[in-house]
C-alpha cells in the first residue's frame, strides 16, 4: 500500500502533464501559486516568523526574502510545465479554427450559390481551401510540441509576435489566391478564359497588393533584428513569457495595452478583409488592393515600426540615499545601514512575477548584494521599478564605492558613486 502511495505521489505530482489527470500541469501550477500567496499574506502579517530571528529586522527580513525566493521558484517551475503542457495540446485546437473555417466557406459557398449556380470559381475556391488546409495541417503536426501553427508566430520571448501574426495573414492570402488562379487555370478549356486568368497575375492589377505582402514581411524580419540588436546592446529588456497569449497581439510586455500594435492589426485586419471580398467577386485575379488602402497599411507599419523601435530603454540609477527609519537620527552611510537606490527601469516589463523579481542584483563596490522581497498584503514593496533597498553589507570597505543594479533581464545601470564611512 505504501509503495503505491509513493507511485501514485511520484506519476501524479504537480509536473504531471497528464492530459486527462485532476494532478496534472495546470493543476499543479494552480496549487503552487495558491500556496505561494498564502505564504506570502502571512510572513505581510508577520506570521511563521522563526523565535530565532524574530528579534533581528535584518535577519527576518532576509529568512523572510529567502523563503519567499524558494517558493517562488517552485512557482515557476510550474508555470513553465504548465506552458509546455499547454503549448503541446494547442495544435489541435489550431487545427480545429483551420478545417473550422474550411467548413464555413463550404457553408457560404453553397448558400451564395442558390440562384446563381455552381460555378468553376466556387470548385476552384473549395479545392484551394482544402489544399490549403492540409498543408497547414502537416505543418501543425510537424510543429505540434511548439502549438501547431502558432509556432512561427511566437518570438523568440514565447510571445506571440504582432508583425508575424500580420505578415501570416497576408501571406496565407496569397497563397489561397494563387491556388485558386491555379486551379481554375487548370480546369479552364478555352484559350480565352485561360488567357484572362494569366492577365489576373499582371503585375499592374495587383502591384497593391504585393506591395503591402513585401512591406509587411520586411517589418517582420526588420523588427526581429532590431529587437535582438537593441536587447544585445542593452538598450532594451526583454524576460521570456510562460506561455504565448492572444492578447500578446495588441498589448506590450507587461500586459498594458500598446497603441502601436493595437492600430496595427486593425488596419490590417480591415485590409486582409477588403482583399478577401475582393477575391471572392473577382476570382479570376489576385486582389487588386486600392493604393488609398495599401497606403494606409503602410503608413499603420510605419508607425509600427517606429513604435519598436522606440521603445525600451536601460535602466538608469539616479541617486542613492541612506534609508532613514521614523525617529532615526540623520548620518552618512555605514556598513549595515539601509540604502535607497532611486532610477527608473528596475523591474522589466514582464518581471514582475516573484520569482524574476528575486533576481534583481546590486553591487556596492565589490560585493553582490541580492535584492530582499519585501512582502505586504496582495504584492511587494522591494524591489520596485523606481526604488529599490538593500543593506549596505560589512564586507564593503569604507571610502568611495560604486553601487550598480543587474535587472532580471541581466542589463545593468549606470554607476552611482557613494560615501561609506566606518
Amino acid at each position: 500500500m505504501a509503495l503505491d502511495e509513493a507511485r501514485a505521489k511520484s506519476t501524479h505530482g504537480g509536473g504531471c502533464t497528464c492530459g486527462d489527470c485532476p494532478h496534472g500541469a495546470r493543476e499543479g501550477h494552480r496549487r503552487a501559486v495558491a500556496a505561494f500567496l498564502t505564504k506570502r499574506d502571512e510572513l505581510a502579517a508577520g506570521q511563521g516568523l522563526p523565535g530565532g530571528v524574530a528579534q533581528s529586522v535584518s535577519a527576518s527580513r532576509q529568512w523572510v526574502s529567502d523563503e519567499l525566493t524558494e517558493s517562488a521558484r517552485t512557482v515557476a517551475d510550474r508555470s513553465r510545465e504548465a506552458g509546455d503542457a499547454w503549448l503541446h495540446a494547442l495544435w489541435l485546437r489550431t487545427l480545429t479554427v483551420v478545417w473550422g473555417g474550411v467548413a464555413l466557406l463550404v457553408i457560404g459557398e453553397a448558400a451564395t450559390a442558390i440562384g446563381a449556380g455552381w460555378s468553376t470559381a466556387r470548385t476552384a475556391g473549395l479545392l484551394a481551401a482544402l489544399v490549403t488546409a492540409g498543408l497547414l495541417t502537416g505543418a501543425a503536426r510537424v510543429h505540434r510540441a511548439r502549438g501547431g501553427l502558432l509556432a512561427p508566430l511566437i518570438g523568440e520571448d514565447n510571445r506571440l509576435s504582432t508583425s508575424r501574426t500580420v505578415a501570416a495573414s497576408w501571406v496565407l492570402l496569397a497563397v489561397f489566391a494563387v491556388l485558386v488562379l491555379a486551379l481554375q487555370l487548370a480546369g479552364a478549356s478555352d484559350h480565352a478564359d485561360r488567357d484572362t486568368l494569366i492577365e489576373g497575375l499582371d503585375l499592374v492589377r495587383s502591384a497593391g497588393v504585393l506591395t503591402v505582402l513585401a512591406l509587411v514581411c520586411a517589418v517582420a524580419v526588420v523588427v526581429r533584428r532590431v529587437v535582438t540588436v537593441r536587447v544585445l546592446g542593452q538598450r532594451l529588456q526583454k524576460l521570456r513569457a510562460d506561455r504565448p497569449r492572444a492578447a500578446d497581439l495588441l498589448t506590450d510586455d507587461s500586459g498594458r495595452g500598446s497603441f502601436t500594435d493595437v492600430q496595427y492589426v486593425l488596419v490590417s485586419t480591415v485590409a486582409v478583409l477588403f482583399a478577401a471580398v475582393r477575391l471572392a467577386r473577382r476570382p479570376e485575379q489576385l486582389p487588386d488592393l486600392p493604393w488609398g488602402l495599401a497606403v494606409l497599411v503602410a503608413v499603420s507599419a510605419a508607425t509600427y515600426f517606429a513604435g519598436k523601435y522606440a521603445e525600451g530603454g536601460r535602466p538608469v540609477i539616479l541617486s542613492v540615499v541612506r534609508a532613514r527609519e521614523a525617529g532615526d537620527l540623520d548620518a552618512p552611510i555605514r556598513t549595515g545601514d539601509d540604502i535607497e537606490i532611486r532610477g527608473a527601469g528596475f523591474v522589466p516589463p514582464g518581471a514582475g512575477s516573484p520569482d524574476r523579481l528575486a533576481r534583481v542584483v546590486v553591487r556596492i563596490g565589490r560585493v553582490h548584494v541580492h535584492v530582499p522581497l519585501i512582502p505586504v498584503t496582495g504584492g511587494f514593496a522591494n524591489p520596485a521599478d523606481t526604488v529599490l533597498t538593500v543593506p549596505v553589507p560589512v564586507e564593503v570597505e569604507p571610502g568611495a564605492v560604486e553601487v550598480q543594479v543587474v535587472t532580471a533581464a541581466g542589463v545593468e545601470t549606470n554607476s552611482c558613486l557613494i560615501d561609506v564611512t566606518d
